[in-house]
């Protein structure tokens, strides 16, 4: 088998027919069905009017690759979708900074979902606890009997817990290992059927039934050590850019307001991966800022710190979050460019997949921080920004190189000033 590798020198500066053909020696995918695939988004509009209802069309997004990615001493192409120009470019250029101090190292837990059935009404809740508690094996049994597939794929309910929450509510949770799913369908089958057999054990009113997307039990941590000279820009050293980060990570330490920002930018990364291979981002994105509010204020999902190792300074990254991702069923049945993502990352679980995702998230992470400790966000966004501009003031072909490039130089990237280019061009 040929071995995978992510570097692929110069690849923004090549047509999108000579990138599919890089691509496809790289990750072992015919061009043609790279061409035939994308093309069209992965989907048409008589696939869609079966995956929801109302359908008049389908709605494209662009599809592109994160570069230089290595996780576990193992080389990704990754998979992007997603319209905010600059996110894939910072993150591909953050993981070559990364490559250098190693790659990233990551672990995942076990796909254990949280099936909760709540009960309300309950008089002496503790005591009901207890004797829910004590049908342990049977309510186990009743719950993987509904879910006979997932048993035969090794997953299957594994334990329970009981919640007082109020003195008449109590919610129970059943731990169901997902493997390869996201596990949604599966955890809402799961509480449906114990639900019932809970209700009568507590002698209460029945209540939700349904899976949490809190899945706390199901993180994902990454951690990545930069060496400092590979921060530095033509005005600052690496050990200035490194102590900024730092700072920077210490102001959303201390901040939920600037926390927000910090991890909107992780989730520019992970969302776009959750998206090309048709995972469920709101659900994604639920579980993370729940997590970040853990313990009672809403805090940074990453944090960065400097180390000495020898005589060497090093940037060290870590993340951690909850991350429920799907490699199986779903919408990757039927959307085609999900499950060309998912050939072109080559990863072979869930776990390897939520892996694969977190590192993108901690590089775009690194990527917005480092700008905004050196040049500012808003230098580099908005010159990957101006073709988007140009586009939008009417240019057309070679035409938006051309205005997209003039209005980055005269530092004014506004529709008006782009018009005004693409006036003077055609003249």
């Amino acid at each position: 088998m040929k071995k995978r590798v992510s570097r692929l020198p110069g690849f923004y500066k090549d047509s999108v027919a000579t990138r599919r053909h890089r691509v496809g020696e790289a990750a072992g995918i015919d061009v043609d069905e790279l061409a035939r695939v994308l093309d069209h988004g992965g989907l048409d509009t008589a696939t869609a009017d079966k995956i929801v209802e109302n359908v008049v069309g389908v709605h494209a997004l662009p599809f592109g690759l994160g570069l230089n990615f290595r996780v576990n001493e193992r080389d990704y192409l990754v998979p992007m979708v997603v319209e905010e120009p600059s996110v894939i470019a910072a993150a591909s250029n953050a993981a070559k900074m990364v490559r250098e101090g190693g790659g990233f190292v990551a672990e995942a837990d076990l796909p254990i979902m949280t099936s909760q059935v709540a009960v309300h009404d309950v008089t002496d809740p503790d005591a009901k606890a207890a004797r829910i508690l004590e049908a342990r094996d049977e309510l186990l049994r009743e719950a993987n009997a509904s879910i006979p597939g997932l048993v035969e794929r090794g997953g299957g309910a594994r334990e329970m817990e009981v919640r007082v929450l109020t003195n008449e509510l109590l919610v129970v949770h059943l731990y169901v290992d997902c493997r390869d799913a996201m596990g949604a369908n599966l955890v809402n089958t799961v509480a449906e059927r114990v639900g019932p057999r809970i209700a009568e054990l507590a002698d209460g009113t029945l209540g939700l039934r349904i899976l949490s997307n809190l899945c706390d039990r199901r993180r994902v941590r990454v951690r990545c050590r930069v060496p400092v000279e590979a921060l530095a820009t033509p005005s600052l050293s690496g050990e200035e850019v490194a102590r900024n980060i730092v700072r920077a990570s210490h102001f959303a330490e201390s901040d939920p307001y600037r926390a927000a920002t910090h991890n909107k930018g992780i989730m520019n990364g992970v969302d776009a991966v959750v998206l090309a291979t048709c995972n469920d981002w709101r659900a994604v994105e639920a579980g993370a800022h729940a997590y970040a509010a853990r313990e009672g204020a809403y805090a940074p999902l990453a944090i960065w710190r400097t180390l000495t190792e020898g005589d060497r300074l090093l940037l060290e990254g870590s993340l951690e979050m909850p991350l429920a991702l799907g490699i199986v069923g779903g919408t990757l049945r039927v959307h085609a460019a999900a499950r060309l993502a998912l050939r072109i990352l080559g990863v072979e679980t869930a776990q390897e997949l939520a892996m694969v995702a977190a590192s993108v998230g901690l590089a775009s992470n690194l990527a917005a921080l480092r700008a905004l400790a050196t040049e500012g966000i808003q230098r580099g966004h908005m010159s990957l920004h101006a073709r988007a501009v140009a586009i939008a003031a009417g240019a057309e072909g070679d035409e938006v190189e051309l205005v997209a490039a003039a209005i980055v130089e005269a530092q004014e990237i506004t529709v008006d000033a782009a018009k005004r280019v693409l006036k003077g061009l055609k003249a």
